[in-house]
């Protein structure tokens, strides 16, 4: 039986005292549902693990059900593959390493792709201080005052886009694809 490498990320947890999830309850909630070498980094509930089912939306749902049963509240959930994980940060068109450093730079992470019309209607908008490309399931983000200002946030391209999705800025990708390898 082969094991594959996922991440998962899951949205709007530990956020302002709202829906917390302790990082060594989830990790033992992993555990109970034989998923493998089960690692967390940091409290926004990204999830490092193996698991020998063969489907990411399989995986997925797996997780939201079980945080849904044992914390007692809706979560999204999020998985890519280490392959997938990879791919999203090469696609980054954003590679200036002064943003990198400055941390400017954001990975808006899509649950599917979002219908051709509304990419159209969101392209037709500008955010000042702000550019961003839609590539396959990610919108790349690059804020240049940071995105605690930003008004491309999570919520506005969720419904923009009518999508589920959540951020991560490129520290956290790159943390996430080290503890993969």
């Amino acid at each position: 039986m082969k094991l594959l490498t996922y991440v998962a990320f899951l949205r709007g947890i530990n956020v302002s005292g709202k829906r917390k999830v302790p990082m060594v309850e989830l990790r033992a909630m992993c555990e109970r549902l034989n998923l493998r070498d089960v690692k967390t980094y940091i409290q926004s509930g990204n999830i490092v693990f193996k698991s020998s089912i063969g489907r990411t939306n399989e995986v997925a749902i797996l997780l939201h059900n079980e945080i849904q049963k044992h914390f007692d509240f809706d979560v999204p959930v999020i998985v890519k593959t280490i392959d997938g994980l990879s791919q999203i940060i090469e696609k980054n068109p954003f590679v200036s390493q002064e943003d990198i450093t400055a941390n400017r730079i954001y990975f808006v992470l899509l649950n599917s792709l979002p219908a051709i019309e509304l990419l159209k209607n969101l392209s037709e908008e500008t955010f000042e201080n702000e550019a961003y490309a839609v590539v396959d399931n990610c919108l790349y983000l690059k804020c240049a005052l940071g995105y605690g200002k930003a008004k491309l946030n999570n919520n506005l391209i969720e419904r923009k886009l009518k999508v589920i999705a959540t951020t991560r800025n490129y520290r956290t990708m790159d943390k996430l694809q080290e503890m993969c390898n």
